[in-house]
């Protein structure tokens, strides 16, 4: 496989390399596309999350709190 990168991320992977925390080369590109990977599953979820919330807030299936104490014990109710 073959990756090709601009001048400037080839730089920061080189530094990455030169900084000692990775042995080579694929070390900085397996991690970089683990995180990417993590950050998509993440991403996911929130928009899952974010789509049930509006359509609870949409059928009015909410609970309003007046404060921040109020909404901390709600929470850890639910949990």
């Amino acid at each position: 496989m073959n990756i090709s990168l601009t001048p400037e991320l080839e730089k920061a992977v080189k530094d990455k390399v030169n900084s000692g925390h990775y042995n080579n080369v694929s070390e900085v590109i397996r991690e970089s596309l683990r995180i990417s990977l993590r950050s998509e599953q993440e991403n996911q979820w929130l928009n899952r999350e974010a789509a049930i919330g509006y359509a609870q807030l949409e059928s009015n299936e909410v609970t309003r709190v007046s404060s921040l104490n109020s909404f901390k014990a709600l929470v850890r109710k639910k949990a």
